[in-house]
């Protein structure tokens, strides 16, 4: 376990979801070891964090390496009904684009899949979101985003995976376009600032990031998390804060594959302008 302080910037180096099992065409996707999938570089101390505390995690830098893999099959993700086996597909990835077949590039959107810090109470598998980050699936956890975690444990125990050349929102054949990586981040302690659910923040605004069983939960849950939020900074009501968040939020869905279902709430940047809103500052 590596052990840093608050304020450190690291670089952490991670396998793709199937621990680069998966190299060519010729490696049979059910022939793997499905009890190294979704792995996570971790964990990392930050000295300093404790239980009730917030691990800011800034996004400095994200590299991704050159060929890409997804796989999809029987019982797995939206369509799992539908298919007969298990199927790969290797993507190669050049000039800023995944090229899905000769005909569709996808434009990259580099992304990190699992990230997180340890859990309340038992351990959670790497494959599955929760109030401690983990598989969140989100895309917008990018280079120049910041999170914001609940710390639950001593030394929060920092770890991030599963990084994706790119992947819509839903995540709907279970898995993105799977590569290796390296993410530089910057680990800060942020004190007195209670927080249940992940947060993020990037240029479109304040976002945020909720798992549960069902996506009606996640939803409502995190709606009611950015309000939350939101009323001790404004002057306005429950009701009035509500029609403004209908008529400028956007509720929007990360993932609908996982253990747990994952959805997010963002708020745009100009109505935390408006009230003079700085997150966390």
């Amino acid at each position: 376990m590596k052990h840093v302080d608050s304020g450190t910037s690291i670089e952490i180096e991670t396998y793709d979801c199937f621990e680069n099992q998966v190299q060519s065409a010729e490696t049979k996707i059910a022939g793997i070891d499905w009890d190294k999938i979704n792995p996570a570089t971790g964990p990392i101390y930050v000295n300093g964090a404790e239980p009730g505390d917030v691990l800011k995690v800034t996004i400095d830098k994200l590299e991704i390496g050159s060929q890409g893999v997804m796989a999809t099959g029987p019982d797995l993700g939206v369509m799992g009904h539908r298919l007969k086996e298990l199927e790969s597909k290797i993507i190669p990835i050049e000039d800023g684009y995944a090229l899905f077949n000769d005909r569709v590039k996808v434009p990259l959107n580099p992304m990190i899949g699992v990230i997180g810090v340890a859990p309340e109470g038992e351990p959670i598998s790497c494959g599955t979101p929760g109030a401690h980050g983990g598989n969140m699936d989100t895309k917008l956890i990018t280079e120049g985003a910041t999170l914001y975690f609940p710390i639950f444990t001593e030394g929060a125990l920092f770890a991030l995976g599963d990084f994706h050349a790119a992947m819509g929102d839903g995540e709907i054949g279970v898995s993105g376009i799977e590569v290796p990586g390296k993410a530089t981040v910057t680990l800060d302690v942020v004190k007195s600032t209670p927080l249940r659910h992940p947060v993020l923040v990037n240029e479109e605004g304040i976002v945020f990031i909720v798992s549960a069983e069902t996506l009606d939960v996640a939803v409502k849950t995190a709606v009611e998390e950015a309000i939350d939020f939101l009323l001790p900074h404004t002057d306005m009501t429950i009701a009035e804060l509500t029609m403004l968040m209908s008529a400028a939020g956007d509720a929007q869905i990360s993932q609908v594959v996982d253990p747990l279902m994952t959805a997010r709430f963002l708020v745009p940047q100009y109505i935390l302008d408006a009230y003079d809103v700085k997150p966390f500052a």
